[in-house]
């Protein structure tokens, strides 16, 4: 159809025109290009060269709209490019730059923006297109210069917020180790300046952070501490080399929070610990925020989860009590639904594990369906397995609409944890065995089959699932760990399982369940001495009942029965249903 051509172009027509006019503000609101994940905001006040449109050109431009409306958007971005060039008008050639990104003609932007740049050296918004595309590119090794020309024309009150978007833009370069050589590069002129000097360290920080050199960031943010102490880009980069399990960064972060009392930050490092099952310290911090900040709707509901999880269910239900006062002052109807929600889940599993089921399914009952459907049917299911009445706890689940694969599979999930939580292990590996036929070729299902193989007995089975997980995936580390310790636990081809574990921790070498597993290993092979020092570590990680279940057993090996006690004590308090806890307590004959 010819016809919806005409008022289209009669439309542009008139934009042209006013384009015409005032050439300096046309498309002063266009986006930059989405490059990697990041971008760089358009600069204001950017300098820029204005021409007055002829007749020819106006009528190029409108050809070059046209052409891109009605399917050839590279002769319409070679007509604005022409019209650029004629005019030099930094609008067009941002023009002509956007239809080739539109039409996912990398080489062609570049060569446009690149154009744009030399035509207007000074340009901000023209170098920061020229340095996103190329990084979109994947032409890390070209971005130095324009990299040092955005960091150079920068204003320093706007330095910090820029190096945060550098890192942005870099992150999903195929070189990490690159992509942080070249940031080191171009920041070196900025390490000095003690306003700018902190935030340029927590970039170099964060960027060999992602490219796998934590000692390099580590030393970038004691460097950043130095230049200016107590200072929020430093405290931010020790908090995120602390999530990624290096503990040297700690104290920096502890500081920080203790001078600023900033809620926010208590909040982030109060998550990073509950993320290491780091309990206590965590409970500090929320504990702290409530104190200083006592509307802070988020740390009284996290507080709320983390006493219901070591079983404080009076503690729990006022701290989640606070919480729900704080609902109606959430900024939209969406969060305070979501809130709402969240709260309810957390009231009816309070009052199950207190054995309050008519209170508990009074809490789902007020649930409207929606997103949470499934969710609040699986904690309805285990309220009534819990109670003996399995058949309908899977019939709940059964109920919930899935009209899709993805939701049918997760349907059958929530199943399966429901049966296994009922302990019925054989039928919750039936129900898993018809995951793994409808999901063959999938890793985390045929994991979770291999675990609940283990569990009835079938190790032949376990083992050739997680081997064939590891032939599809050689770095699927888990699937080294589990059938080392499968092996350790059994006391079986101990050799075998020292080099299967050995092989997961060269992936995660802090990773505190794989540490659990080589020293379970090590305990089974005789070498108790071994095996208590890296328990040790494993539990300092990350308090854990499991990990504290093998420290125990060790430590009560070798005659140290107080500290073994104290340690399957604390256990308790993480977890006390934990499977390999209690077997280890009947076993032993301990009552701690």
């Amino acid at each position: 159809m010819v016809q919806p051509l005409r008022p289209r172009a009669l439309a542009l027509a008139a934009t042209l025109a006013a384009l015409a006019a005032a050439p300096a503000t046309a498309w002063s609101q266009a986006e930059p290009l989405p490059a990697s994940g990041g971008t760089l905001a358009p600069a204001e006040n950017d300098p820029d060269e204005t021409a007055a449109f002829n007749a020819g050109l106006f009528y190029e431009v409108l050809v070059g709209e046209m052409a891109a409306g009605v399917g050839d958007p590279g002769s319409g971005q070679q007509l604005m490019l022409n019209a650029a060039r004629q005019s030099r008008n930094p609008q067009l050639y941002r023009r002509a730059t956007e239809m080739a990104l539109q039409a996912r003609a990398g080489n062609q932007a570049l060569l446009a923006a690149q154009a744009w740049r030399e035509a207007f050296p000074e340009s901000r918004n023209a170098n920061r297109y020229v340095l996103q595309i190329l990084v979109a590119l994947n032409r890390v090794a070209d971005t130095l210069p324009y990299l040092r020309q955005e960091i150079d024309s920068t204003p320093a009150p706007s330095k910090p917020v820029t190096f945060l978007s550098i890192t942005q833009l870099y992150s999903r370069v195929t070189d990490k180790a690159l992509a942080a050589q070249i940031v080191e590069q171009a920041l070196q002129g900025q390490l000095a300046d003690p306003a700018a000097g902190p935030s340029a360290y927590a970039a170099i920080g964060h960027m060999q952070l992602v490219a796998g050199n934590p000692a390099a960031a580590l030393q970038a943010v004691q460097k950043a501490e130095a230049l200016s102490p107590g200072n929020g880009a430093a405290a931010l980069l020790a908090l995120e080399l602390l999530e990624n399990g290096q503990r040297e960064a700690e104290p920096l972060v502890a500081r920080y929070v203790e001078q600023q009392r900033g809620a926010d930050m208590r909040m982030a490092y109060a998550r990073v610990l509950l993320g290491q099952d780091r309990l206590e310290p965590a409970e500090t911090q929320l504990l702290a925020i409530t104190r200083e900040t006592p509307d802070y709707a988020d740390a009284w509901f996290t507080l709320a989860r983390l006493q219901a999880q070591t079983q404080r269910w009076p503690e729990a239900e006022a701290s989640l009590q606070r919480f729900d006062a704080l609902v109606p002052q959430l900024p939209n109807a969406g969060s305070q639904r979501s809130a709402r929600t969240e709260s309810a889940l957390l009231h009816a599993l309070i009052a199950q594990k207190q054995g309050r089921f008519a209170p508990a399914l009074e809490w789902l009952g007020r649930i409207e369906n929606g997103t949470e459907l499934l969710n609040v049917q699986v904690r309805r299911a285990s309220i009534l397995a819990q109670q003996g009445q399995l058949e309908q706890a899977r019939a709940a689940i059964q109920a919930v609409p899935a009209s899709t694969p993805q939701q049918q599979r997760l349907r059958q999930q929530a199943e399966v944890q429901v049966v296994r939580e009922a302990d019925q292990p054989a039928l919750a590996y039936a129900l898993q065995s018809q995951l793994q036929q409808q999901f063959p070729q999938d890793n985390e299902i045929a994991y979770d089959t291999a675990i609940l193989a283990e569990k009835v007995g079938r190790f032949e089975e376990m083992e050739s699932l997680l081997r064939a997980i590891i032939a599809r995936d050689p770095g699927f580390h888990h699937a080294y760990n589990a059938l080392g310790f499968s092996f350790a636990e059994r006391g079986v081809r101990l050799d075998e399982a020292r080099a299967l574990i050995t092989r997961a921790l060269e992936a995660t070498p802090n990773d505190p369940f794989i540490i659990d597993s080589l020293a379970w290993t090590e305990f089974r092979s005789g070498n108790t001495a071994m095996a208590q020092s890296l328990l040790e570590k494993a539990y300092a990680l990350r308090p854990d009942a499991e990990i504290a279940a093998h420290l125990g057993e060790v430590l009560w090996s070798t005659g140290q029965r107080r500290q073994a006690r104290e340690v399957w004590q604390k256990g308790l308090q993480l977890n006390a249903d934990n499977d390999t806890l209690r077997e280890t307590l009947q076993r032993l004959g301990v009552k701690p």
